[in-house]
């Protein structure tokens, strides 16, 4: 990988990494699912106008939507808003490395080998230590949202492996229109005194850079970036990158909001992390020797 493309590639998961205190900044003007319903809506809007529509069947690009949209970040947001962290939503979001090869061992029937099933056992002590040390039964709810939308993201992936998109930016404007109209509809259903007028009057500045962010920075062009990386070089080159989000993750939410790194954090944080490295090690070591 040049230096240049070496950049954009941290680049890319330093946006990826903060997004998740972007978010928690803008839940403080907003309801979790309106926010995410701005965020797609300008991620479709204007875009389909200008972009043709993907060579794909209707019902692909509207349960892609719902599981990006909704499945995915409309539970993280959600999980973030009744409590957990920036830091941990970032971390536990990179389980979905694993049910995303779960469910292609069930769907494509790739075969898992010992190092990655050891890996993900070594991850799973680690959300453990997690959960059993959530101090209220709300942060348990919460870090479930987000570990839904691991598994949602899983599913996006195998998804996107299935349809094989040509044109994945395109892609993902189009799918994104079918995502914001269930997201209202969830926050509506959640929220029995929301009103659109109040839930948009109620944004402030954060909340305005928040949208923004999410979709400018964080959707369109750090996921553009990515998949043309992805396009240039190997898998086992851009994959071990990604694990870097987690990082930026706990960085950010420390910078911005003053999270504590407790020792049952750490140590729950580092065998997740542990986890995902040996996970992502091997598998890419196994995709080289096929090639």
């Amino acid at each position: 990988m040049t230096k240049k493309d070496g950049v954009l590639a941290l680049l890319v998961t330093f946006i990826w990494g903060i997004n998740f205190s972007v978010i928690k900044l803008g839940l403080g003007s907003m309801d979790p699912f309106i926010l995410a319903s701005l965020r797609f809506f300008l991620t479709a809007i204007p875009l389909v106008f200008f972009l043709p529509r993907p060579e794909v069947k209707l019902s692909m690009l509207v349960l892609y939507g719902l599981l990006f949209g909704v499945g995915l970040w409309g539970m993280v947001n959600l999980g973030i808003h009744l409590g957990a962290s920036p830091g941990v939503a970032s971390l536990l979001l990179q389980l979905s490395a694993f049910f995303t090869i779960i469910f292609g061992y069930f769907f494509f029937s790739e075969k898992l080998n010992s190092k990655q099933i050891v890996a993900m056992l070594v991850s799973l002590c680690g959300l453990a230590i997690l959960i059993f040390s959530s101090n209220t039964s709300s942060n348990l709810v919460a870090l479930l949202f987000v570990i839904f939308g691991a598994v949602s993201m899983g599913l996006s992936n195998v998804m996107i492996k299935k349809i094989s998109p040509k044109n994945v930016f395109s892609f993902m404007a189009w799918s994104s229109l079918f995502a914001p109209i269930p997201l209202l509809l969830l926050a509506v259903w959640t929220n029995k005194n929301l009103t659109l007028a109040s839930a948009f009057s109620s944004i402030d500045g954060w909340g305005v850079f928040s949208i923004l962010f999410q979709v400018y920075i964080t959707t369109l062009f750090a996921y553009w970036v990515w998949n043309n990386l992805l396009k240039k070089y190997p898998i086992s080159t851009v994959a071990p990158v990604s694990l870097l989000v987690p990082v930026f993750g706990f960085i950010g939410s420390a910078v911005i909001f003053q999270e504590e790194l407790t020792a049952t954090k750490l140590l729950s944080s580092g065998l997740i992390l542990l986890g995902l490295v040996v996970f992502v090690l091997s598998n890419c070591v196994k995709k080289g020797e096929q090639t």
